[in-house]
Order: structure tokens, then C-alpha cells, then sequence
């Protein structure tokens, strides 16, 4: 009967050890002199990357409670009401540790959850390297007040080398950290500084863990990557040679014009806007060019970025733009923009009668010389 209700037992701690913590409790503890009642603020970054309140607790005799449930591992941020700096924390279902001196929050020390763990290690890492760094500058600064070349070539070598090595061991942590989201928010910001190719940060992101790759820094960096990808197959279609991509979109009278059915001997395709101030003072240029080459086969399909479709028209009116024109008034969410890469205006594309692309992006004088060259 004893082994029976012994491995009874056995059971029930071995289950209890394997089930995952439905919710997270972050115990903060202060040192210092903390005011009873001083708010903590655990917040998220949003839209615009603007501080977002998920939180808030208050300190009661140098301690503080958060509680609440992670479907996935997130970063948030913790502040004090009248404390200088914030640290960062990251949200998982479990016990996390929080302790830091009240003057110096930027230096907490974060633990008790495998998330938080690898965060605080990675810091600990990167601190060295950044250390490293600072004492290069420093040096350098030294030998520019001396006017000794010699040395601040060296140390800008030297900074070079620890730059290469910084890049290196960010990346061999990710590989080495697939479950980590320190990893996703890694690929994240190497991908946004250009420190990687997009082919780079899609090999690893593959690696990640399902359980990362359920992060909203990891949908976020995948959503980027197709996003990165369709610019470049847009690219490609954007080509001078290339045929023209057809699109169908909302006349200023609200009818459906296809760009096929707006095609002349030569078409200019004209991406512009009302709030646009280099295409309003362009507009002139391309009136004249329209009104001197239109009876010879040239047409012009207007292709507005505005946010209303008031200033749209208004703007048509004013500058006496004769010709068509469309848009979904949707700004550079613009399916059309999109699908021209555009992500600049003022931008044109100048076809031939067969919808070729034959030029990009002239202007001025350049622009009357292509459309008097391909209709004389």
C-alpha cells in the first residue's frame, strides 16, 4: 500500500514539474528609499514606437506586484513615477524576478524565467563589448586632442574589428538561441538597420522556435520579409523594358478606369498628390507637354496618393490637369503605388503603345525631348 500511494505521489510531482504556469508575476523589489503608494508602470511599445500603458501597480514598502497571463513571450518595459530610466522586462507565465536600486533602474537585475534569463545574459555579453567600445572612443578622442594620426588610425581599426566581432556575436546568439525571443528582436533590428540581407534574416528566422515564431517581433518580421520580397518582384516588373503592371482603380467621378484603356501611342503614368509640393510645381511642365503632344497620340493616366478626395479634386481643378486620373485615396497604401514601388513622389513611368516601359522619372525639358522623340 506505502509503494502504491508512494508512486501515486511520484506521479503527481513529476505532472506538477511538466505543467507550464498558466499566468506571470513579476515581484519587484526596490532598494532605497521608495515612497509607499508610488505608481509602477509596466508598459508595451505601440504604434509610432510610443509607450503604451499594459499595467500599473504601487510600491508598497519597496515592493510591487504584476500580474496577468502570456499567450507569448513579449518585452515590455517597467517604469517608477518619478524615477529616472526604465528597465526592461520580458513577459512570460511564470515567477520573474525584479530587483533593482531606485537610482539606477537601468541596471535591474531580471531573472526567474528562461526568457528573462537569456535576456539578462545576452545583456551581460553585449555590456562587455560596449565597454569595450566606449574605452576605444575615449582613446581615440585622446589621440585626436594630441594630433597623433598614428594612434586614431589604429584605434579606428581596432574599432572596426571589435564592430565585425559585435555583428558576429549577435548572430552566432541567435543561432545559438532559436528559443529565445532576444533572438527575434535581434533579427528584428538587424533587419531594420540593413546590418543583413533580407535572405539573411529569412534563414533565420526559419530556425526560430514555433513558440518565437508565434511573437508578435516575429509575425512582425515575417510580414516585412514578404513585404521585402513583393517590392522586389514589383521592382522587377517596374523595369524599363518591362511591360507595364495593369491596375483598375476609381475615376474622380467614382467609375473603374483600367490602365489599358487609357493607353495612347505614348502614356505617361503619373504618380503625384495634392499635398506634394515638387509635383504641384512639375504640374505646369506637364500640362504644357500634354497640351503640345496629346492630338499626336500622347496620354497621361494621373495616379493621386492624396488622403481626401476633396484635395484630390481640388488640386486637379487648380492645376488645370485635363487628362484621367484615379486613385483609392489611400496616401502610399495605395495598391498602385505598391505594385509600382513607388514609395516617393513625384514619380512617372512612359510607355509605349504597347504598354512597354520605355522611361522612368523625367522631368522638364527631358520629359517633352523622350515623348517628341518616340511620337515625331
Amino acid at each position: 500500500m506505502k509503494k502504491i500511494v508512494l508512486s501515486i505521489s511520484i506521479i503527481i510531482a513529476i505532472v506538477a514539474c511538466n505543467q507550464k504556469p498558466k499566468g506571470f508575476t513579476i515581484n519587484g523589489n526596490l532598494r532605497g528609499e521608495v515612497e509607499n503608494g508610488t505608481q509602477v508602470f509596466l508598459r508595451a511599445v505601440g504604434e509610432n514606437n510610443q509607450p503604451v500603458d499594459v499595467d500599473t501597480a504601487k510600491v508598497e514598502n519597496g515592493k510591487f506586484t504584476f500580474t496577468g497571463s502570456a499567450e507569448t513571450p513579449e518585452l515590455n518595459y517597467v517604469f517608477i513615477d518619478k524615477l529616472p530610466g526604465y528597465t526592461a522586462v520580458i513577459l512570460e507565465n511564470g515567477e520573474i524576478d525584479f530587483k533593482a536600486q531606485k537610482d539606477s533602474l537601468g541596471f535591474a537585475e531580471i531573472g526567474g524565467t528562461a526568457q528573462n534569463e537569456t535576456f539578462a545574459d545576452y545583456m551581460d555579453k553585449s555590456k562587455e563589448l560596449t565597454l569595450q567600445a566606449q574605452s576605444i572612443q575615449q582613446d581615440m578622442q585622446q589621440a585626436t586632442v594630441k594630433k597623433d594620426t598614428a594612434t586614431a588610425k589604429s584605434l579606428q581599426d581596432e574599432m572596426m574589428e571589435l564592430q565585425d566581432k559585435y555583428k558576429n556575436f549577435e548572430l552566432d546568439y541567435i543561432k545559438s538561441h532559436p528559443d529565445a525571443l532576444i533572438s527575434a528582436l535581434l533579427i528584428d533590428r538587424a533587419l531594420g538597420t540593413g546590418s543583413v540581407t533580407a535572405e539573411e534574416a529569412q534563414a533565420m528566422y526559419e530556425e526560430l522556435s514555433p513558440e518565437i515564431k508565434k511573437t508578435k517581433v516575429a509575425v512582425a518580421i515575417q510580414e516585412r520579409l514578404e513585404g521585402q520580397k513583393q517590392a522586389e518582384a514589383n521592382a522587377k516588373n517596374t523595369t524599363i523594358g518591362a511591360i507595364a503592371p495593369d491596375f483598375t482603380a476609381p475615376t474622380p467621378d467614382g467609375k473603374d478606369l483600367a490602365l489599358n484603356d487609357a493607353l495612347g501611342k505614348v502614356t505617361l503614368v503619373d504618380f503625384w498628390a495634392a499635398w506634394c509640393k515638387p509635383c504641384r510645381a512639375e504640374n505646369p511642365n506637364v500640362v504644357s507637354v500634354y497640351e503640345k503632344y496629346h492630338d499626336k497620340g500622347l496620354n497621361i493616366l494621373g495616379v493621386s496618393l492624396d488622403r481626401t478626395a476633396e484635395a484630390w479634386k481640388k488640386a486637379i481643378e487648380d492645376d488645370g490637369l485635363t487628362w484621367q486620373h484615379v486613385s483609392h485615396v489611400a496616401y502610399f497604401n495605395d495598391p498602385i503605388a505598391k505594385l509600382y514601388n513607388v514609395d516617393a513622389i513625384p514619380a512617372a513611368f512612359l510607355l509605349d503603345e504597347n504598354g512597354v516601359i520605355v522611361a522612368k522619372n523625367l522631368r522638364g525639358p527631358a520629359l517633352e525631348a523622350k515623348v517628341a522623340e518616340l511620337l515625331n
